[in-house]
């Protein structure tokens, strides 16, 4: 063993044997304002601190009626225009409306007085240690709250799934208030973390914990036990604000394929390496959680609910039994494996089980770019999904992004062909501009030597939200506009159209 590996066993070593404190009361803030869901992570770690006797108190944007977040609304003209605004090239109206844009996010993202009011109330009850949960889009929330918090001297514990990225965690590690960082799976571990803090131990031993006092994070390794996770507990959220009752899980983390240039899920905290449950333990928590909240439709938020195709078909064959009348999503990835879990049988055999709706990340209609992306897939693999999963009665829905250095107008008349040729097997298209993630290997490899194509240059780098800032000037010519003008026309006819109505339930989500 390397002495790395030792200096950090014996770390794991000590805190493991930190005493157990008596029973203590936190407070659990969760700024991920879903509109349709509970947050899986957050019941997690409600689960793991209230299985060792402690107090938790939840507090959720939504339980005080602030609008949650939807990632879809129905397509209209209007939404068109600002689609095609959004995406404009044209110099005079980029400007103005990346000016607007700016407007707009932070308008979006600033702090909500009514969450803050209700967390302020919070914490005047004196809780012990206050965990924070939030995206880099909540960093001004973050800073009020730790600020609410360091009159009282409350310790904070702040988690997000990007918090274990150098960039974010360091800014946000450097909040008035903030005792520590971490950006870790916390499923187990979370008790222990606790017990320390309220110990008064020094926290930069933990992996996947920053401190003020510590200059390097210790990676968190990825949790391999997932058996072990305690089953989420659900019952503080607001379940009356849910205009459908929906339930939340997942039966991997990581992705079996993770090498898509552009992802940064599979560089977050849980996305690192894939893992997965055994069926049988999936299927328990399906039946356990149905019990408990009455619910049988269920969202699961896989990366890729096909890395093992086994589950897949086991979610098609057991759900019933467990929770009769289940209705479910998922989201896939495409891949040429010789069994990747996607058939056509295997697509029959999910939808009559219950499977209403099925999302995959098609990116492109340019085999060239799809081979530069790394997505392991084809053209006509991505074809015959779609068909196949909307013969079977799955209602579909797919991401596409326009921008990828190398892109040409041709490769995006290739999407638009795409798009046109088959639009009757596709529900919705979400469309995006590309990003490069901080962490990737798209944002490693434009930022460390000249990208072959001299018309995208990267310009600086977007801390604030982890990803790199970028000129792409093959996105200014009057032939990639067209291109792209074909593409939008071939979008705007599909999210036109309504949903199959055994999927308007799941509207807005994946």
């Amino acid at each position: 063993m390397s002495g790395v590996a030792t200096k950090e066993a014996q770390k794991s070593e000590l805190f493991s044997s930190v005493p157990r404190s008596a029973s203590s009361s936190f407070l659990l803030v969760d700024l991920n304002n879903f509109a349709s869901f509970p947050t899986l992570a957050i019941g997690i770690l409600i689960a793991a601190l209230r299985n060792v006797g402690h107090s938790v108190e939840l507090v959720v944007p939504l339980a005080y009626n602030v609008p949650g977040s939807t990632r879809e609304r129905p397509d209209t003209l209007a939404r068109h225009l600002m689609r095609k605004a959004h995406h404009s090239t044209i110099p005079g109206l980029r400007w103005a409306r990346d000016g607007l844009r700016s407007v707009y996010y932070w308008n979006k993202n600033r702090p909500n007085s009514k969450t803050l009011r209700e967390i302020e109330y919070a914490i005047a009850r004196g809780p012990d240690l206050i965990l924070l949960s939030a995206y880099l889009m909540h960093y001004d929330s973050v800073v009020r709250i730790c600020a609410l918090a360091k009159r009282r001297n409350i310790p904070v514990i702040v988690g997000g799934p990007a918090l274990n990225l150098t960039g974010p965690a360091r800014r946000w590690r450097d909040i008035p208030g903030v005792t520590a960082v971490y950006g870790g799976e916390a499923d187990l571990t979370l008790p222990s973390i606790v017990d320390a803090v309220l110990a008064g131990h020094d926290l930069s031993g933990f992996p996947g914990m920053l401190t003020k006092h510590s200059t390097d994070m210790i990676a968190a390794p990825p949790l391999r036990s997932l058996n072990d996770a305690p089953v989420p507990d659900f019952s503080d959220f607001p379940w009356d604000r849910y205009p459908v009752r929906i339930l939340p899980i997942m039966t991997g983390r990581g992705c079996q394929w993770s090498k898509c240039v552009f992802c940064s899920d599979v560089v977050s905290a849980n996305g690192r390496t894939f893992r997965t449950r055994t069926i049988d333990n999936v299927i328990e928590e399906v039946r356990e959680q149905a019990r408990r909240y009455g619910v049988n439709n269920f969202l699961f938020l896989d990366l890729k609910l096909n890395s093992n195709p086994a589950m897949f078909r086991g979610i098609a064959e057991s759900i019933q039994d467990a929770a009769p009348g289940a209705q479910w999503i998922g989201t896939v990835h495409v891949d040429t494996r010789a069994d990747n879990g996607l058939s056509a049988r295997d697509l029959k055999a999910a939808a009559l089980s219950g499977m209403r709706r099925i999302s995959c990340g098609l990116e492109t209609g340019s085999q060239r770019l799809l081979d530069l992306m790394d997505k392991g897939t084809t053209v006509s693999a991505n074809a015959a999904f779609v068909r196949n999963a909307a013969e079977a009665g799955l209602s579909v829905r797919c991401t596409m992004f326009r921008g990828f250095p190398g892109e040409t107008a041709d490769d995006l008349l290739l999407t638009a062909r795409f798009l046109e040729e088959n639009a009757r097997y596709i529900d919705r298209i979400h469309f995006n501009d590309f990003s490069a993630p901080e962490e990737t290997p798209i944002w490693h490899t434009l930022r460390s030597a000249e990208t072959a194509d001299a018309g995208f240059r990267i310009t600086g780098r977007d801390i604030a939200n982890a990803r790199a800032i970028y000129r792409n000037a093959n996105a200014a010519g009057s032939s990639y506009r067209r291109a792209k003008a074909r593409v939008l026309a071939a979008i705007y006819t599909i999210n036109r159209r309504p949903l199959r109505p055994e999927a308007q339930i799941f509207d807005g989500l994946m």
